[in-house]
């Protein structure tokens, strides 16, 4: 199993600001539909649609991830739009949108996600070890580190709309 190593920050400046104010070039930006079908204390298994804005293409991914905070195992594999549809419609939960920028800051890659229903967006950087990791000191504008509170996980955070919009 692969090892997913990333830092999660919640991001308290508009998006346009920051890319005017610091070193920030913009990669690419997905659109990205998540539905959680499975999600226990330590482990969770989703599915996702990811459209590429800038060339229109769209994938579908399943995704296994065990573990909680800093360093979590991870498998994640294509799957067909016919799968996606067929296992999103079978559970009848409302996905979990945002846009996801990627973008270069000082030669690292961050991805910067803006959710649709709820006020949230935060930057995520990952690593190659836990070390570097642990290492990274964060600039200002990255805000407070949210990797360890639950309250700021997709699953929590994607539970909270099933009991919102229950039967959607």
């Amino acid at each position: 199993m692969a090892l997913e190593i990333e830092k999660k920050f919640l991001l308290t400046k508009p998006l346009q600001e920051i890319v005017e104010e610091q070193d920030l070039r913009i990669v690419s930006e997905q659109r990205i539909e998540q539905t959680y079908l499975a999600i226990d204390a330590g482990q969770e298994l989703r599915i996702r649609r990811i459209k590429d804005l800038g060339t229109g293409e769209v994938t579908h991914t399943h995704t296994f991830k065990n573990g909680n905070g800093l360093v979590r195992e991870e498998i994640e594999y294509s799957i067909s739009a016919g799968i996606y549809e067929q296992v999103a419609g079978a559970f009848g939960a409302v996905a979990l949108t945002k846009n996801r920028i990627t973008a270069d800051w000082k030669g690292r890659l961050v991805e910067i996600d803006i959710y649709d229903q709820l006020e949230l967006t935060v930057v995520e950087v990952e690593f190659a070890s836990e070390e570097e990791a642990l290492a990274f000191m964060a600039p200002e504008w990255f805000g407070p580190d949210i990797s360890a509170e639950k309250k700021y996980s997709n699953k929590t955070v994607w539970r909270q709309l099933q009991e919102r919009m229950p039967g959607i």
